[in-house]
């Protein structure tokens, strides 16, 4: 049971590894400065494991993905109807910002609590 708890509250820095992929490919350009600065981050933190950016990263992804929200319902807001498109828009939109948000509290909880008691 530890051995399976170590590995869930190792998956968040790839997972947002991955998301960092998705939107590296959803822009379209390969020479992207945010994209490689946010993995180079990751891979460092995956391998140093230091406890002060493990909070700071999700911290900086919290903020981020919860001012992405009201950009989210402002762009929502500017649809005549809830048609197919707003919908996509909606249900992407909130997919990828909540799992985002919960991996980030998760990668918090996980340097800022637990290294603390080791």
């Amino acid at each position: 049971m530890n051995k399976l708890k170590q590995h869930l509250l190792d998956l968040p820095e790839y997972l947002l590894i991955a998301s960092v992929l998705f939107y590296w490919i959803s822009v379209g350009r390969v020479m992207n400065p945010i994209a490689i600065g946010l993995l180079s981050v990751l891979v460092f933190q995956i391998i140093f494991k230091v406890r002060w950016l493990g909070v700071l990263i999700p911290g900086l992804l919290i903020l981020i993905s919860l001012y992405l929200l009201l950009a989210l319902f402002s762009e929502l807001s500017e649809f005549p109807s809830f048609n197919a498109e707003a919908q996509t828009l909606l249900f992407v939109g909130l997919a990828f910002l909540l799992s985002t948000l919960f991996v980030s509290s998760v990668m918090v909880y996980k340097y800022a609590c637990l290294e603390a008691k080791i």
